[in-house]
C-alpha cells in the first residue's frame, strides 16, 4: 500500500514539476510585428517617385485621349443635330465615319490602359521588392520573429509601418540592391 501511495506521489509531482518548469522555457518570447502595405505604397517616397514618374509618362497620351473622345462626341452631337437634313447617303456614310472614330476611340483607350497597368505593375513591383528588403531589415534589426501584413486588429505597438516607410525614404538616395541580395 505504502508502495502504491508513493507511485502516485511521484506520478502527481512529476506533472507539477513540468508545469514549474514550462514558464522559465517560455520567457523566450516571440515578436510579431506588422506593417500596412497600402500605407506604404500611399506614403513612402518610392511609391510616390513612381507614380508621379506614371503620370509624367502617360500624360500626353491621356490628353491626347480627352481631346479625341471630346471630338467624337462633339461630332456625334452634331450629327444628331443634323441628321434630319441630311440626304440618305451623307446620313449613313456619317453615320458610318462616326462608328469608325469611335471604334478607333475605344481601342486607343483600351490599349492606353493596358499599357499603363502594365506600366504601374512594373512600378509597383520594383517599390514592393524594396519595401520587402526593408521590412526585412527592420525585422532583423529589431528581433522580430513575424511580419504580418494583415489581421484583423493589432496593437499599435506592434506597427512598424512608420519605421519601414522612414527606412524607405531615407533610402531614396542609394541605389537599390541587386535581386536575389
Amino acid at each position: 500500500m505504502k508502495h502504491l501511495i508513493r507511485a502516485a506521489a511521484g506520478a502527481l509531482l512529476i506533472p507539477a514539476f513540468a508545469l514549474a518548469v514550462a514558464p522559465a522555457q517560455a520567457q523566450e518570447t516571440f515578436r510579431i510585428g506588422f506593417v500596412n502595405p497600402d500605407r506604404v505604397l500611399r506614403e513612402a517616397q518610392p511609391a510616390k517617385t513612381a507614380q508621379a514618374k506614371l503620370e509624367a509618362e502617360f500624360l500626353k497620351r491621356e490628353k491626347d485621349l480627352t481631346a479625341q473622345g471630346d471630338a467624337l462626341k462633339a461630332a456625334s452631337e452634331k450629327f444628331e443635330r443634323e441628321a434630319p437634313t441630311l440626304s440618305e447617303s451623307q446620313r449613313v456614310s456619317r453615320q458610318r465615319a462616326l462608328v469608325d472614330q469611335d471604334r478607333d476611340f475605344q481601342r486607343k483607350r483600351r490599349e492606353f490602359q493596358e499599357d499603363l497597368n502594365a506600366r504601374k505593375n512594373e512600378e509597383l513591383q520594383q517599390v514592393y521588392e524594396r519595401a520587402n528588403r526593408v521590412v526585412k531589415q527592420v525585422a532583423e534589426a529589431e528581433k522580430y520573429d513575424a511580419i504580418l501584413q494583415e489581421a484583423i486588429y493589432i496593437n499599435p505597438k506592434h506597427d512598424i509601418t512608420d519605421k519601414v516607410i522612414k527606412a524607405l525614404n531615407a533610402s531614396v538616395g542609394s541605389p537599390a540592391p541587386a535581386a536575389g541580395k
